[in-house]
């Protein structure tokens, strides 16, 4: 039986959806209340690299992978002054929910266990939830607010409170969301690079960073809300407008200095949020998907040679198709499921948008985006 250690410890931990869904199961992590948007990802592998995604700020995560923890917290290590095995410095997940926990995880590199790791960092967790059937809701009705609390042994949550909480959640569209991740002041990272790009932070994973970084580059990362003014005195080669959370409409600092920035003919790269802020500063609309695309194994067509590449994705919002009708952006990449706009490029200058993070078979589209700075 899932969780029978935990039963003997007396742990109870639950979900409540907004619409009065329960789903009860057994805390780890911290013991506390937290709201959330709750989201799903298919993905089988890399649970760190996910609940350190910028991209999930503010929302409740749920893994369909039926055991996590089994390989533990990977050691703190860098690659060019960046954290090697996890993308930001913290956990960004408000809360996790998953099937089964792996209470002592075998791997010669980890250095904790999932649950020491959530306690630490004051993020409660929920297992033995059916996360079959809690994806499917969700994928049914589309993603919902809830409120997930894990409690102390001999506690018992009170359901009918939070049923009532759960009601009145307020929206993410309400709060700033890159605000809370984004950097404070520009950061340099330097690797013998001769060209200069700079590094639009909207909650970048720091998976890009390194990659960029491998192609011996210099990278200034500089905030959110910096004004194209601020940016071109870096005298920059090019650009990258990197992913981040929630809507890409709060983000309006941001779009307007993409605009001009567009215009000075500087090659531009956008990731995910940034593809988004692209087709907004081309006079574009996004909306919010359904249920979002979250997984390592979305299916993208190249419309311009056919191929298909499998990518991994962490996104709730995308481009209206029919909003880019008449504009300079014009859609590259869409998705083989639902037909979604995965990726856009300018119809005469070096500009790139792509809805997913261009690792492994797409990771020469970064070689391409360096070639043309150079």
């Amino acid at each position: 039986m899932v969780a029978s250690a935990r039963l003997r410890r007396g742990r109870e931990a639950v979900l409540v959806l907004e619409d009065g869904s329960v789903f009860r199961g057994y805390g780890f992590g911290a013991s506390r209340k937290v709201p959330g948007e709750v989201v799903f990802s298919t993905s089988m592998v890399g649970y760190p690299e996910a609940l350190t995604d910028p991209s999930y700020q503010g929302q409740i995560l749920t893994l369909t992978y039926p055991l996590i923890g089994n390989y533990g917290v990977p050691p703190k290590e860098a690659e060019f002054g960046v954290p090697l095995y996890f993308e930001s410095e913290s956990i960004k997940v408000k809360g996790l929910a998953i099937y089964d926990l792996c209470e002592k995880p075998y791997h010669w590199a980890s250095t904790k266990s999932l649950e020491a790791w959530l306690t630490e960092e004051e993020i409660p967790g929920i297992f033995g939830v059916d996360t079959r059937q809690l994806a499917e809701k969700l994928r049914d009705n589309g993603v919902m607010l809830g409120i997930l609390e894990a409690c102390e042994i001999g506690e018992k949550p009170d359901i009918e409170k939070l049923k009532r909480e759960a009601k009145s959640i307020p929206g993410l569209n309400l709060r700033d969301l890159v605000k809370e991740v984004t950097i404070d002041k520009p950061i340099l990272y330097r690797d013998r690079g001769k060209e200069t790009i700079i590094l639009i932070d909207c909650g970048v994973r720091y998976s890009i960073l390194r990659d960029l970084l491998k192609r011996r580059v210099d990278v200034v990362r500089v905030p959110y809300d910096f004004s194209a003014g601020e940016v071109l005195e870096y005298k920059p080669k090019g650009i990258v407008i990197s992913n981040g959370p929630g809507d890409p409409n709060k983000c309006k600092k941001t779009v307007e200095c993409v605009q001009e920035l567009v215009a000075q003919n500087i090659p531009i790269l956008g990731i995910c949020l940034g593809a988004d802020i692209l087709a907004l500063a081309s006079g574009g609309k996004t909306y919010k998907l359904k249920y979002g695309h979250r997984s390592q194994n979305q299916p993208v067509v190249d419309l311009e040679t056919g191929r298909c590449y499998i990518t991994e994705q962490n996104h709730g919002y995308t481009v209206d198709f029919g909003s880019l009708k008449g504009k300079d952006l014009k859609v590259r990449f869409i998705n083989a499921n639902d037909k979604t706009v995965e990726g856009l490029k300018h119809a005469s200058r070096s500009v790139l948008a792509l809805q997913w993070y261009p690792i492994d078979d797409t990771e020469f589209l970064l070689d391409e985006f360096v070639k043309r700075l150079r």
